[in-house]
């Protein structure tokens, strides 16, 4: 039969060959295209022990794929679960990956090894995503299930750069002692899946793990907590947490040069205009010692008209002077600084005196707003803030259902709502250790609020009933 086969296939090739040299000319060759590319990432064709396998007790696993492989960042990639407290050792040669365990096996325990995105081919690069292996050490494989998701408390956003833990020890210390008993990896959604576990006590975190200790190691990781044990059973519902920073701190300070002999402020003026529903301040680098509100003159127009209706507040920081007063739009305006008029806590002094003028702008540069809320539930102290990339640039406590104002910079706003809890009109964050204080709530919108210069803009938006 294959020599029946094979002639044929002889002739045709026989045949081609002839017709071309039977043209005009010369013949090109072409080489070959090579095929398709392959787009498969490696498939495990054998292992010992089998995948699944009860009752191990080895201390090394083999796993061979269908093609020659190459593992990256292993160390970094790979999570065992239950986690040991002593990492093997990983090494791959032509097809084959050997696990080479350091650490004793628990008896009668299931264990999972997520190789995470370690594992790809050596001719195309293809990643065998999430590939995890399991195996039992004792009679049968535990199958229980946890599922959740982690949010930013402050944006409402996810992070799939965070880590879902388990522990089972319910002192607060473990989580920066020990490291958990179990871990896995969030998803592009910020969603987690923990497999294979037996029935039980969990306490349940989510962490930024840049260590790879899966340990709380400050206060500028970002951190989640479960308010109460979770009971892992058939019946254990999706978990949520919510993330967060401890230690918000307040904008830092440029760095004083202490050569600097004299005070020279910075203030909030855009091309020397200001906006009409804005204050003018004036910010130090040092915290001021004192100032004299009768060295600063305020006057309008270039006939500098003295200004009667204003004052000066000095904020609690010692370091933001404030103007306040009425302005009136498209207006000219002067500040004059005298010599001396504030001296800082490290007694430098403003040595000369300078002139400030600036504009205020039109009427018809800024838009009204009107924002009709739907779902909104008020007893949740709602605050409304407007922000421009990931930086808020207004916020309102919300009294009712609708929200007016009247004169609005133009621009495209994205728009959140604050569940302020504490009533002080800013997001406050959580406290594990002692208090177990979660952070406050932030909603995102989808819905994107355009505002447009001389038009009154009205808006309709549905609150989400939860943070999804």
């Amino acid at each position: 039969m294959m020599n029946q086969r094979v002639i044929p296939a002889f002739l045709l090739v026989c045949t081609m060959v002839i017709g071309l040299l039977a043209g005009t000319g010369c013949a090109t060759i072409i080489p070959p295209t090579g095929g398709l590319r392959d787009s498969l990432p490696p498939i495990l064709s054998n292992s010992f022990p089998r995948d699944s396998a009860l009752n191990f007790s080895g201390k090394k696993l083999t796993l061979v794929f269908d093609e020659y492989i190459e593992v990256q960042n292993i160390q970094q990639q790979l999570i065992i679960s239950p986690i040991q407290q002593i990492n093997p050792i990983v090494l791959s040669k032509l097809k084959t990956l050997t696990v080479n365990l350091k650490d004793s096996l628990e008896e009668n325990t299931t264990y999972s090894f997520n190789f995470g995105d370690a594992i790809k081919d050596v001719n195309e690069g293809n990643i065998k995503k999430g590939f995890t292996f399991t195996f039992s050490t004792g009679p049968y494989l535990d199958s229980l299930t946890l599922t959740g998701k982690v949010i930013i408390a402050e944006t409402g956003n996810t992070d799939s750069t965070l880590l879902a833990i388990l522990h089972r020890r319910d002192d607060d210390s473990a989580i920066i002692y020990s490291k958990p008993r179990y871990a896995t990896r969030l998803n592009n959604k910020g969603q987690f899946v923990f497999k294979n576990l037996p029935a039980g006590t969990f306490y349940l975190y989510a962490l930024k793990d840049e260590s790879g200790m899966g340990k709380l190691l400050g206060k500028d990781q970002l951190f989640a907590f479960a308010d109460s044990p979770v009971i892992v059973s058939k019946d254990t519902t999706e978990q949520v947490l919510f993330a967060y920073l401890e230690n918000i701190s307040p904008k830092s300070k440029l760095k004083v040069d202490e050569s600097d002999k004299f005070i020279n402020p910075l203030n909030n003026l855009q091309a020397n205009q200001l906006d009409l529903e804005k204050d003018f301040e004036m910010e130090f680098l040092m915290p001021l010692k004192s100032y004299d509100s009768s060295k600063i003159k305020f006057s309008t127009d270039s006939s500098f008209i003295p200004v009667n209706n204003f004052k000066w507040t000095l904020d609690s920081s010692s370091s933001k002077l404030t103007l306040h007063t009425i302005w009136k739009e498209n207006k000219e305006y002067h500040l004059i600084l005298e010599k001396e008029f504030a001296i800082d806590t490290m007694n430098r002094k403003h040595l000369t005196t300078d002139t400030i003028t600036f504009f205020t702008r039109k009427q018809t540069d800024y838009g009204s707003v009107k924002i009709q809320f739907k779902n909104l539930i008020l007893t949740d102290n709602p605050v409304l803030l407007f922000l421009i990339g990931n930086a808020i640039v207004h916020s309102f406590p919300l009294k009712s259902a609708i929200f007016n104002y009247h004169l609005f910079k133009p621009g495209d706003y994205q728009i959140r709502i604050l569940n302020d809890k504490n009533k002080n009109g800013i997001w406050d964050s959580g406290i594990f250790f002692e208090k177990h204080l979660q952070p406050e709530k932030i909603i995102p919108i989808k819905q994107k609020i355009i505002i447009k210069p001389n038009w009154v803009n009205e808006f309709e938006v549905t609150v989400p009933d939860k943070i999804k």
